[in-house]
């Protein structure tokens, strides 16, 4: 059963769900949002990241991160919780690449990955809502709770930023980046072909079978590229 705001408010009152710091403004008909945290990591930071004393955390195009919730939680055997980015830095172009449930009897702070895939970079401010946090209640207690390598970790550990910045993640922002000169060098010609058409009308519809031909190259090529990266 998915809590609404009362049931929200309920559960972390009688301590069954925990959020610290709690704040009423952070709860919403059915979720609670997680602000951005203290810390942060991306493949092109020379380390970790001290957003709290920064003020705001930087992701650049093609650039994969992770980034530290505000909050603590923790869930009893009772209750667990779903995750989704808020849509206004979905609408920026940014995804996220975290698993999507927090299992019960979880404790700790949450490590949100994220991936930049505009042409622009992206700014987390410091305690901004980033993530929503959809808290279910199940029908009986998991038998077995979470007891995992995350438990009661609040900061990003070294193994975090090893991973990160010498990890196959710059692989990702690569081919990100190719992808979208790829994508310029296909617009450019574009546009050759249809100025080509325009002092050419006899031969429009030849040119529009290579126009055809390139999208049909540009596509395969895009889906190798996809392909090769999720290996």
């Amino acid at each position: 059963m998915i809590l609404v705001d009362t049931d929200i408010r309920d559960t972390v009152g009688q301590g069954a769900i925990g959020i610290e710091p709690f704040e009423d403004a952070q709860v919403q008909p059915a979720s609670y949002d997680l602000r951005v945290g203290p810390a942060g990591i991306s493949t092109k930071s020379a380390g970790k990241v001290d957003v709290e004393a920064r003020g705001y955390f930087e992701l650049h195009p093609g650039d994969f991160g992770i980034l530290l919730t505000r909050e603590i939680i923790r869930f009893d055997s009772h209750h667990t919780a779903r995750i989704g980015l808020r849509s206004k830095y979905a609408r920026k172009g940014i995804i996220a690449t975290t698993g999507p449930q927090v299992d019960p009897g979880f404790r700790g702070r949450l490590k949100i990955g994220v991936t930049n895939l505009s042409p622009h970079v992206v700014s987390f401010p410091f305690e901004d809502d980033f993530i929503m946090l959809e808290l279910h209640r199940l029908k009986r207690a998991a038998e077995k709770p979470y007891d995992g390598p995350y438990q009661d970790i609040e900061d990003l550990s070294p193994d975090d930023i090893e991973v990160v910045t010498e990890g196959d993640n710059i692989g990702f922002a690569k081919m990100i980046d190719s992808l979208r000169a790829l994508s310029a060098n296909v617009g450019e010609l574009s546009e050759t072909v249809n100025d080509f058409v325009a002092q050419n009308k006899a031969t429009q519809l030849h040119i529009k079978f290579i126009g055809w031909g390139i999208g049909v190259i540009f596509v395969a090529l895009a889906l190798q590229i996809a392909l090769v990266s999720l290996k």
